[in-house]
């Protein structure tokens, strides 16, 4: 028997799910499979750790499906399966929560390397204390938690990787293409645009929509840099 992640898969064609069901599990994967968005909304989100949603379903938006399931289990990971592929598309199912975004027909290879992307943190040693800390903003990195001044921030899976990766490197600026190296394992989809639109929903989630945002910077065709907090510079950058 399958003894993987969880995986629950929202797809209506009896053909390509079947196919998936088949694939995922000969890899290890359990599967839970729905054909309808109402079915995968009523499923225990509890007992999956990531989602593999269609959304071209026969009886609600998959975006509204995405959007619910987000408010619900705001840490869960939405892989989507679409045939529209465009940016704009791209960028649409990114807004409604989806962690990631790939284009039917696809190689089954591409799929478990997401997959093995976005579960990977799942096997990632409990023991290790690893912890981050710029201003008020704090991180435990195993426990994946944010405190902003003492309060606790709900990020989405890939907002909390990129968080990490410019806290890792505050102070210095990450270009886009590192961070999607870094973040999404250099499984994206051929534009930085991915970045941007996490960047502008993690500024959001912290407070900083406005124009006085200053906590990541952007440098216009380059990247972005998360800032040290202003006053006397640490020991080991004097």
């Amino acid at each position: 028997m399958p003894s993987g992640p969880r995986v629950l898969l929202v797809e209506d064609d009896t053909g390509i799910g079947a196919g998936l069901v088949r694939a995922l599990e000969s890899q290890g994967y359990r599967l839970t499979w729905c054909q309808t968005g109402a079915a995968a909304l009523q499923h225990p989100l509890g007992t999956v750790d990531l989602v593999l949603l269609d959304l071209g379903l026969p009886d609600l938006n998959g975006l509204e499906v995405c959007r619910q399931l987000r408010r619900d289990a705001p840490s869960l990971p939405v892989l989507m399966i679409t045939a529209r592929g465009s940016e704009t598309d791209v960028v649409v199912g990114l807004d409604a929560g989806a962690d990631d975004y790939l284009v039917k027909p696809f190689r089954l290879s591409e799929l478990l390397a997401r997959l093995r992307a976005h579960t990977r943190r799942l096997d990632a040693p409990a023991h290790r204390a690893d912890q981050l800390e710029v201003g008020d903003l704090r991180v435990d990195v195993d426990a994946r938690q944010v405190l902003l001044a003492g309060r606790p921030v709900e990020l989405r899976p890939k907002e909390f990787d990129l968080l990490v990766a410019l806290m890792r490197a505050a102070g210095r600026v990450v270009t886009r293409q590192r961070l999607m190296e870094q973040v999404w394992d250099g499984q994206g989809f051929g534009s930085t645009k991915t970045v941007d639109v996490h960047v502008a929903a993690l500024r959001q989630r912290l407070g900083e929509a406005g124009p006085d945002s200053s906590r990541i910077t952007t440098l216009r065709g380059v990247g972005y840099r998360f800032e040290l907090p202003s006053g006397p510079a640490p020991d080991d950058a004097r």
